[in-house]
């Protein structure tokens, strides 16, 4: 259920006339210890006099670094806590609902934060919170990737990276709002599927090792 009325203003049935803006970005590195991360901050407002900010950041690692971890969501709760001590553990939880592939009952990755649909105050306000938001992907994610990008792999670290990818792949394809959103309205395909990683991996009735 969405939180914003899109057709407000609007006669029923009538096609919505809108702007939207937005930056987003992923990030598939080569290395399988080195996690995928991706953003987007967006604003829409509609002909019918409806607004509303969405985004986030979020982080999906193949190999689990608990300090990594702790500097990514701690990075963001400092950018949440400047704006609204509310808005961690609000956005935390939405991210953690948001990024789940219900048909295989995992989550996508290890979360961040999302939120969509907030008009609850002041424009400024909600555009100062986003453009922090971006601000903080470096800090939150370049010293991880700095960290790991050099890590030696194997062959079979390399297969788990990708079958990780192809669940990526399932997620952004099933249930992703901006991805839905793009096909339906007509956008540029390689725009809307600039998510996805280069490559990925399926087998079938696949368990993980020990």
């Amino acid at each position: 259920e969405r939180g914003v009325d899109r057709a407000k203003g609007m006669a029923p049935g009538e096609r919505i006339p809108f702007f939207a803006c937005g930056l987003s970005s992923v990030m598939h590195p080569k290395n399988p210890f080195a996690p995928t991360m991706h953003f987007n901050y967006r604003y829409f407002e509609t002909d019918g006099g409806i607004w509303w900010f969405g985004g986030g950041t979020d982080i999906t690692p193949s190999y689990l670094n608990e300090d990594d971890m702790k500097h990514f969501h701690g990075t963001y709760k400092q950018v949440c806590d400047k704006h609204d001590p509310e808005f961690y553990p609000k956005f935390k939880k939405w991210a953690d609902e948001y990024f789940f592939i219900a048909h295989r009952g995992e989550t996508r990755g290890l979360g961040g934060i999302f939120f969509d649909d907030m008009n609850d105050r002041e424009p400024e306000k909600l555009l100062a919170f986003a453009t922090d938001g971006l601000a903080g992907v470096v800090p939150a994610y370049v010293p991880i990737v700095a960290k790991h990008k050099n890590d030696e792999f194997t062959q079979k670290n390399k297969e788990w990276q990708l079958m990780r990818r192809g669940r990526y792949v399932e997620f952004n394809l099933v249930y992703d709002r901006g991805t839905i959103f793009g096909l339906k309205t007509g956008g540029r395909i390689e725009s809307i599927l600039m998510s996805l990683p280069e490559t990925a991996r399926w087998e079938y009735d696949f368990h993980p090792e020990p």
